[in-house]
């Protein structure tokens, strides 16, 4: 059993990285000395600015140095050998007692199921293969259910005669006593031969994107595809093969400018082969940014050079090349938007747009990677809560974006965005001033700042305050996308059913352009300046200080500090976890479906379908009430038959599975209100043969805080604090099902189809953070794993309303 030595500490449970960073944190025998004992490798040489930050962090309560310094070397990939070898060198024998034998509990996973794609009625075989110190017993799972038959305890799964019953996403658990891992979710698929969707019967699923690294650092690169049988993989650099690569991950620790250059993969079966894209990688600094620059003076007739801050001379580049700061090869760390719409305004005129703006520059964002909270309809307390979690999601190196669409002003320079409980004459207490949210966004030492307001920019006649926003840093990097010029309305455009802003017309055609943000604005600009519609009403006002080419389309690399990362990426999941669909037994036999879908962070769409019914039952329906008072429900509108009816205009009845199954819609809003947990009846209203009378049988219903309700934007923040909110009380991956009140006769099944947990069995339960990918019934979730094309645009049509925003 000699998997472990090279297996990186990165396996190591989240437990066992805390007791050994707690053994770690003394000044006689502790991380210090382990950091120069690991040091003696190159690749693990850190500078003394990251040894600072290890050290700084003891000053915060929970901050812990030790662990901050297992964080780098889990970057850096090493291995359990090297680090058990580290603690012996420096004496920790506590540590190194308690790291052997944490090692002899772990599991390895070496052969990862694949996702296949095959016709009815040929064989599928997933396979997963595991090591480890003791016997190891495997469990197999589509979706949350167990697979029980002779096959589901085997490291192989058989389908076989492959039926649309086996569709699905497949995940094995493999386990000794308590201790258990899980391998990557695979995902069959059953080929038609009319939509085989590749003629080669192998399809790539997941493409290599360009990298642009620095020396030292770690190269990754995803390729997956669909076969069966399943695909081999064979990395090239160059087209030169990479004879120790041939999984779908190819990694290389600590690259040099060696590996600069072009990588492909080869995907092939026995029958089939594809290859994909090339991805060019680029080793060095990626801006000026990186390098420290000092003039020297060779005299008159020399030409200007530079040195680097490593002490290297450089010549000045030609003044015809283009400069550094303007390389292509620039990256975000992350990709984080805030989108905010206000319609329904207490005081003030209603608008219409924002909801469909709102919608579709979401949907264009996350094509690009970003992650999206987008919220509509909010106070002033809550507006203010969004902007302190948005600032949660920011770092060093991240693109920020926040967009606004509602009513606005102008005053002094400073732009304005209006809550929809401002009062009649509204002044600068009772907005928030869009320069003060980027004095704490540029704190976050930001990549890049985006700002799209969406509104008028008329001046407020009620305010003459004058606001004294904080010192804005010299950081050429802030862009202001300003939809109308100064002392100048916004419009909006009348359709039948959906209203769009002006703005938002020109600007969806554009924002997935991979171009620098003011090229792409200048485009959108143009445009409007041509159009009959916008001349001489509305004209698009760009400023900025963008000294490099950023683009949105930037791709992301992972940042330095892996911990930043996973706080990022939780306290965003928080915000958008809907409950599970379930399927629920009701005592006169019928069985109905309860599923969910988010339109936007705080709006959520509950349906219910009657999946099974007695033949003696002759009409039955489902439906939702009892609701909490917090959230905001038109009842003329809930329980409809479409999503149209039910006010909700912009999900797509057809993209949710089984579409000729009949539905009930009901659209919950302001869940940002929600105090407590969600809960509400499900009423089933049903008649049997030869009965005029209706009988009704009803079950509460309780389904946690979906969505953005978790985050309590309804309370205050702390002024100095990031949030009130702590992470430590969320895990997305305990996301609780519905659950039902203990006199109710209803219980959950796990259905075969949806794979759902079963109340009444013994299906165990799969923590998300094994990758599970989202099941519920979400459109916008649905088929999630694979590429999205850009959304098309729509021409401008329609005519002015006659309501502005201001």
């Amino acid at each position: 059993m000699e998997e472990w030595r090279l297996s990186s500490i990165g396996t190591l449970s989240e437990e066992v990285l805390n007791k050994l960073a707690k053994m770690l944190d003394n000044a006689s025998c502790g991380w210090r000395q382990l950091a120069k004992a690991v040091a003696e490798e190159p690749r693990f040489c850190y500078s003394e600015s990251e040894l600072t930050s290890c050290s700084l962090q003891a000053l915060s309560p929970t901050g812990s140095s030790a662990l901050s310094l297992l964080a780098l070397l889990v970057d850096r990939s090493c291995s359990l050998d090297f680090l058990l070898s580290c603690l012996k060198k420096i004496d920790h024998q506590e540590a190194s007692v308690y790291l052997t034998a944490a090692v002899k509990e772990l599991i390895w996973i070496t052969v990862h199921p694949q996702s296949q794609q095959a016709s009815a009625g040929s064989r599928v075989v997933l396979t997963c293969k595991a090591a480890g110190f003791h016997r190891l017993s495997y469990q197999w799972f589509k979706g949350n259910k167990e697979i029980l038959d002779e096959t589901g305890c085997t490291p192989e799964l058989a389908l076989c005669p492959l039926a649309s019953v086996h569709q699905g996403y497949y995940i094995c658990r493999v386990s000794h006593g308590e201790n258990c891992v899980f391998s990557q979710w695979a995902h069959v698929r059953l080929v038609h031969s009319a939509d085989s969707g590749s003629a080669s019967g192998l399809r790539v699923i997941q493409q290599p994107w360009p990298k642009t690294l620095s020396d030292g650092d770690t190269l990754v690169l995803e390729c997956r595809a669909e076969a069966n049988p399943p695909a081999q993989y064979q990395w090239y650099h160059n087209m030169e093969p990479l004879s120790q690569h041939k999984t779908p991950s190819l990694r290389i620790p600590c690259v040099t400018t060696a590996h600069r250059g072009q990588y492909r993969c080869k995907m092939f079966n026995l029958y089939h082969e594809e290859w994909s894209k090339p991805a060019t990688v680029t080793i060095g600094p990626t801006s000026l940014a990186d390098i420290s620059w000092v003039e020297i003076d060779r005299g008159q007739d020399s030409q200007p050079m530079h040195r680097s801050a490593s002490g290297s001379v450089m010549q000045t580049p030609d003044q015809s090349a283009e400069p550094l700061g303007f390389s292509k090869d620039l990256y975000a760390t992350d990709k984080v938007a805030l989108l905010i719409g206000n319609m329904n305004y207490v005081h003030h005129t209603e608008l219409c747009a924002p909801m469909s703006d709102v919608h579709e520059l979401t949907n264009l964002l996350r094509q690009m990677d970003f992650k999206v909270v987008s919220l509509l309809d909010l106070n002033w307390q809550e507006m203010h809560s969004a902007v302190t979690e948005f600032l949660l999601l920011l770092d060093k190196g991240v693109y920020g974006l926040l967009y606004f669409a509602g009513h606005g002003y102008e005053n002094y320079g400073n732009s304005f965005m209006v809550p929809i409980d401002a009062p009649a004459s509204y002044t600068s207490d009772h907005c928030l001033c869009v320069q003060n949210i980027l004095t704490r966004m540029q704190e976050k030492e930001t990549g890049l700042n985006v700002f799209l307001l969406d509104m008028c920019r008329k001046r407020n006649p009620n305010d003459d305050a004058v606001i004294q926003t904080g010192l804005l840093k010299v950081t050429a990097n802030i862009v202001f996308g300003y939809a109308t010029c100064v002392d100048a309305e916004a419009y909006e455009v009348k359709k039948e059913d959906v209203s769009n802003g002006i703005f938002i017309n020109f600007l969806k055609q554009h924002v997935c352009e991979d171009e620098k943000v003011t090229v792409m604005l200048d485009r959108v600009a143009e445009d409007m300046g041509r159009c009959v519609l916008t001349r001489g009403r509305q004209a698009l006002e760009l400023r900025s200080n963008l000294s490099e080419r950023r683009s949105l389309t930037d791709p992301i690399r992972n940042s330095d500090c892996p911990a930043a990362s996973s706080a990022r990426n939780l306290q965003w999941a928080v915000a958008h976890v809907l409950p599970e669909s379930c399927v629920l037994q009701f005592e006169c036999g019928v069985s109905v479906q309860l599923g969910f879908a988010a339109e936007f962070s705080n709006v959520m769409v509950i349906y219910t379908r009657i999946l099974e019914q007695p033949s003696e039952i002759v009409s039955c329906s489902a439906q939702l009430t009892d609701f909490n008072v917090d959230v905001d429900i038109d009842l003329k509108q809930s329980n409809q038959e479409s999503l149209l009816e039910a006010g909700s205009l912009l999900l797509i009845e057809e993209s949710l599975p089984s579409p000729d199954v009949p539905s009930l819609y009901t659209r919950i809003q302001s869940l940002q209100r929600l105090r407590s947990e969600l809960t509400f009846t499900v009423c089933l209203h049903y008649r049997y043969y030869n009965m005029e009378e209706e009988v009704q049988e009803r079950h509460p219903v309780t389904v946690g805080k979906p969505l953005v309700s978790k985050l309590n934007l309804h309370e205050p923040r702390l002024p100095l604090s990031a949030s009130l909110v702590s992470l430590d009380n969320f895990s997305v991956t305990k996301f609780s099902p519905p659950t039902f009140a203990s006199g109710s006769s209803s219980t959950q099944s796990c259905d075969a189809e949806t794979g759902r947990k079963s109340a009444t069995t013994d299906c165990p339960t799969i923590s998300k953070s094994a990758n599970m990918p989202e099941e519920t019934d979400c459109p916008e979730l649905y088929d999630c794993d694979m590429p999205q094309p850009l959304v098309a645009s729509k021409s401008l049509s329609g005519q002015f309303s006659d309501m502005c925003r201001f």
